[in-house]
């Protein structure tokens, strides 16, 4: 028989199962929210400690940084730094609790600033606040016995698009638990702005629109942190107002589709000869040469582009920049590699060549990563003594230390020896990520905890590099058999001696990485006790990967083989590296800073990053995949001249962003532009004297030359795990460097220069070249000490110090380049008139094209040539004109610039 209710009948249900918050079968009710639940202090619920308690007190702020979470706490008591230690909040709380009169609790009492408190009134006396605690203390105060998981922070809406200011929204946060319950926890969330010029947020989630633009709001509750997008369009023209933009591939679509919500219109395709000099920089650190330049603006091919980009990715500028940026990443540095190596070359320049070798051959990249992270010195089942007979072969024979299948020198760095380090360092090269907060206390912007990290860390205490060999006996008796004394000879004089045998094709002992044996007896834990006493062997240590499984790791040989196989499943692997790349050709990544992708610090454009990480991992980490991907898309081909709408975007990447050369790129550039002409087409493929091929810079350098330009130019340091160490910023060190160092001078009349080469083409008496000028002090040496030593003093003590280091720096290395030099002259030497030489316009027009096409990468505009021909003309010689344009050029902003 058929079932039926009339209309009103359902309809009353329906209204019922509404009020009651009727849920489907299988799924669990949702919890209404603690704000509504203590309104009042006569509830029965019970809060729970880890979900309602310990929130509760940070979103009071009772243990962050500034309270009783700072590491000394306060007035004798101490929380854990947002709350990741139940047992230590709880042994601490219940010790200020009166179970028997809860009111009477000298934390409620404090809290409410009943008895007086620093921290000043954190809640009222009868708020639901109050209450939670209130029931927490009637109930028992009881602490976690087993903690929940949370699965999933779900917070509502999902983005929030807003189309004027002072705009309100308010968000809506559910968390659900490993044991099937759901509860409303907005009221219980922290909630952050981003960038509060966009928008600003309350601590119950209520989020109001301010100026044009977009960031992110992110809700923090248990470990769970998430994002939400917040947009207020620059422009009326957004959504379906948004005029039709040309979409070649997908990068252009995901990031036409961000614009599209902003209302920002991208700027044009940049014209062919900014194309070139742009992919030019980018892909090879590269200037193109005057020909090519030529070559490329005569070519009418309508795929000349990506043919282009096909064919830098085939150059060993190609390998050789991008080889530098991978020892940015990984941290080569000669400063911490000090006795690891004893070969033909430096231990930082073996490191150079063996990424050098693999990025040339287009190695996986996760193949060099498996390379570097599983790297050991002994092959399997080699002996100490059979490695020693091994690489001193291959000393002998010249054999390049790139043919060795691991990177060995990774492990070997001063300070990368102890485990935290390690750990530290490892999340940084791989997974672009700062994970040093976790080691003190939970990160404040990530899910990590303290135990997180103890035991992550746990898979690198058993890597290790012994200077001196894994076989002390072996060791002693290579050494003795050469004939040398340890106690006669200091460590220096020993590795010279060593270095000297090597050399001579004699047996020597190497340094060894390899990985300790596990200390767990896996014999005498499988042995049962016969006389009834119990097991004494200890339980095997055990690490934990981020976010993953629980690892024995003491009955594996080698507890990174779990590491490298998780870190080629990580998301975070293929983000950091496509990211890194990408912030290479954009000025900034998708996520900024680039080694700081945590969960509070989203991608600006998730989609696209997404795009890109899977894509790569698809490609099979083909890393010219992603540099083909990037430099044939009309994003990355925009004008740099911005239009009305994009004219402060930085973060949307509508348009190309104009950045300074970095260090080697700038230094390369002046040396190419200077070049003789029959030179230059082998910068591209002779790589060895450029800037762009040095393993790494040294502590310290002697003022001069190629090292100090480096440095000056903000070269990585390389010895922090920080992306930071290199600077992209413009300096007043920089500009003297340009305008007034004798190193630029003698870049442009060397005798094997451009310059020299149009001496001798049109003779001497026409064209003289000029002598270089002596070094002195710049004129104004004294007035530019003084602000560069005031520059130092206001930042020694600010909080940022990443600033105050590089103002330091500025100042130590200007000192260095000109303390000891002799004033500049007061007055003009005198010189004795020479009679002026002339060209004719048909020669010097040519001459001043190549000028521009050797710094600029452009043909000169109709109104330059004509002011470049009148100077020439009035100069004392020709080449002295061309002499001065030259320098003119390298002192432009188009010059040190990427544009």
């Amino acid at each position: 028989m058929e079932f039926s209710m009339s209309h009103p009948i359902r309809t009353m249900l329906a209204l019922v199962m509404g009020l009651i918050g009727w849920t489907a079968p299988g799924q669990a009710a949702e919890v209404a929210p603690a704000i509504q639940r203590f309104q009042t202090a006569d509830t029965v619920d019970v809060p729970d400690f880890q979900q309602h308690v310990v929130p509760l007190m940070g979103k009071l702020g009772c243990n962050g940084r500034a309270c009783h979470g700072s590491f000394q706490g306060q007035g004798g008591f101490r929380l854990s730094l947002f709350g990741y230690d139940f047992k230590m909040d709880h042994e601490g709380l219940v010790e200020r609790l009166d179970k028997e009169t809860p009111a009477d609790s000298y934390a409620l009492k404090k809290g409410t600033n009943v008895e007086p408190h620093k921290g000043g009134k954190r809640m009222e006396i009868g708020s639901w606040e109050y209450n939670v605690f209130m029931a927490w203390i009637k109930a028992g105060a009881q602490p976690v016995q087993t903690p929940k998981k949370l699965l999933a922070l779900e917070v509502t809406p999902k983005e929030l698009l807003y189309s004027d200011k002072a705009q309100t929204t308010q968000l809506k946060a559910i968390a659900r638990w490993d044991d099937g319950s759901t509860e409303d926890v907005t009221c219980l969330c922290r909630f952050q702005t981003n960038d509060p010029q966009i928008c600003d947020v309350t601590q119950g989630g209520l989020v109001t629109s301010n100026e044009p633009g977009d960031t992110h709001i992110v809700a923090f509750y248990d470990n769970g942190v998430v994002p939400v997008p917040v947009i207020r369009p620059v422009s009326p023209n957004y959504g379906d107002k948004y005029p039709a933009v040309a979409t070649r591939t997908r990068i252009d679509e995901l990031v036409t589709e961000k614009l599209r919500k902003l209302g920002t219109l991208p700027s044009e395709v940049c014209n062919d000869a900014e194309f070139l000099r742009r992919v030019n920089l980018d892909l090879t650190g590269t200037l193109p040469t005057s020909e090519e330049v030529r070559l490329f603006l005569a070519d009418t091919g309508t795929d000349k582009r990506s043919r282009k980009v096909n064919e830098l990715l085939e150059t060993p500028a190609y390998a050789a920049w991008w080889t530098t940026r991978l020892c940015d990443w990984t941290g080569n540095a000669s400063s911490q590699l000090n006795n690891t190596g004893i070969g033909r070359e430096s231990s930082d320049r073996e490191w150079y060549d063996w990424i050098y070798k693999r990025v040339a051959a287009n190695t996986p990249y996760d193949k060099l990563a498996e390379g570097i992270v599983l790297a050991t010195s002994k092959k399997p089942g080699e002996s100490y003594e059979e490695l020693c007979q091994r690489m001193s072969a291959a000393y002998k024979e010249g054999k390049s230390y790139a043919d060795e299948d691991g990177l060995v020198y990774f492990w070997a760095r001063q300070n990368f020896t102890k485990a935290e380090d390690r750990a530290i360092g490892f999340a940084y090269t791989f997974l672009g990520s700062r994970i040093q907060c976790a080691q003190c206390h939970k990160h404040p912007f990530d899910q990590w905890t303290q135990t997180d990290f103890k035991m992550f860390e746990a898979f690198f205490t058993r890597v290790n590099f012994a200077r001196n060999g894994s076989d002390r006996k072996t060791y002693d008796k290579i050494v003795a058999d050469l004939g040398l004394d340890p106690k006669k000879l200091n460590g220096n004089k020993l590795r010279e001696s060593l270095a000297a045998a090597a050399k001579d094709g004699k047996l020597i002992p190497v340094a060894d990485l390899y990985v300790q044996a596990p200390k767990y007896n896996k014999s005498a834990a499988s042995q049962k006790k016969d006389n009834g006493k119990k097991n004494t062997v200890p339980d095997s240590p055990k690490a934990k990967l981020l976010g993953g499984d629980v690892i024995d790791i003491d009955r594996l040989d080698d507890p990174r083989e779990p590491l490298m196989a998780w870190l080629r499943s990580n998301p975070l692997f293929a983000k950091a590296f496509v990211n890194r790349v990408w912030a290479n050709y954009f000025n900034r990544g998708i996520v900024e800073p680039t080694d700081d992708m945590n969960l509070a610090n989203p991608p600006s454009n998730e989609a696209l990053l997404n795009h890109l990480a899977q894509g790569f991992v698809a490609s099979e980490f083909d890393m010219k995949w992603v540099h083909r991907e990037i430099c044939n898309s009309d994003t990355y081909q925009r004008s740099w001249q911005p239009n009305d709408t994009n004219i402060l975007d930085e973060r949307n990447f509508s348009r190309a962003v104009p950045r300074r050369l970095p260090a080697e790129t700038a230094v390369d550039a002046i040396h190419l532009a200077t070049i003789r002409s029959a030179d230059a087409p082998a910068f591209d493929t002779e790589i060895k004297s450029r800037a762009v091929a040095q393993a790494s810079t040294p502590r310290n350098n002697n003022g001069a030359g190629q090292l100090y330009a480096l440095s000056v130019f903000g070269r990585s340091s390389r010895e922090n795990a920080c992306d930071c160490d290199r600077s992209a910023e413009s300096s007043l060190l920089q500009t003297l460097y340009l305008r007034n160092d004798s190193d630029v001078y003698k870049e442009m009349d060397r005798g094997d220069g451009w310059l020299a080469e149009l001496g001798k083409q049109y003779g001497a008496k026409a064209i003289a070249v000029s002598e270089t000028p002596a070094r002195t002090r710049p004129a104004n040496y004294k007035k530019q000490l003084a602000e560069l030593k005031e520059k130092a003093e206001q930042l020694k003590d600010s909080d940022d110090k990443r600033a105050a280091k590089l103002a330091e720096r500025e100042l130590l290395a200007f000192e260095k380049r000109y303390a000891k030099l002799p004033p500049a002259p007061d007055k003009d030497v005198a010189v004795e008139p020479v009679k002026k030489a002339t060209l004719p316009d048909d020669v010097l027009q040519p001459i001043i094209e190549e000028a521009y096409l050797r710094t600029v990468s452009r043909f000169p505009t109709q109104s330059e040539l004509a002011t470049s021909l009148d100077f020439v003309r009035k100069a004392d010689t020709p080449l002295s004109g061309v002499r001065d344009i030259l320098w003119t050029l390298l002192n432009t902003k188009e010059f040190i610039v990427n544009h």
